[in-house]
């Protein structure tokens, strides 16, 4: 079920379980162009760095490479911003998608180029959000 988007994030609840939503998340973003340049397993870190147990939450670096050179072209400050990070979790018992919302991180730099990008990604993301929650 998608959410309505927040100021950072498109989001959607979906009945797969972690797992298959990770797996189902990996193609959508394939489908749309993206790579996944880093993954971080945020539960995994706090169990090693700090001995406290959560439920999953996994951070998958994605990359759209086209966008990525065009927005380094228009300001290469971007750099900072980038990737765009998807999440997979598990919330009061449900699994939760989350996707940045591009716009909301790249309108930081004020650019009418960076603004036309970060529409086009955007609105992929929301195309892997919907996609992932089926």
């Amino acid at each position: 079920m998608n959410q309505p988007p927040s100021a950072v994030a498109f989001t959607a609840t979906t009945d797969l379980p972690f797992r298959d939503a990770v797996e189902r998340c990996r193609e959508a973003l394939q489908r749309e162009g993206f790579g996944v340049l880093c993954e971080i397993d945020i539960q995994a870190k706090l169990k090693e760095k700090l001995g406290i147990d959560r439920a999953a939450l996994l951070i998958l670096g994605a990359c759209h490479p086209p966008s990525a050179q065009r927005a380094l072209e228009a300001a290469p400050e971007v750099a900072v911003l980038l990737p765009c990070n998807v999440t997979v979790s598990i919330e009061d018992g449900r699994t939760v998608v989350r996707a940045m919302n591009p716009e909301a991180a790249l309108a930081l730099i004020p650019s009418p180029a960076l603004a036309e990008i970060a529409r086009e990604v955007g609105a992929a993301l929301r195309r892997v959000v919907a996609a992932v929650a089926g």
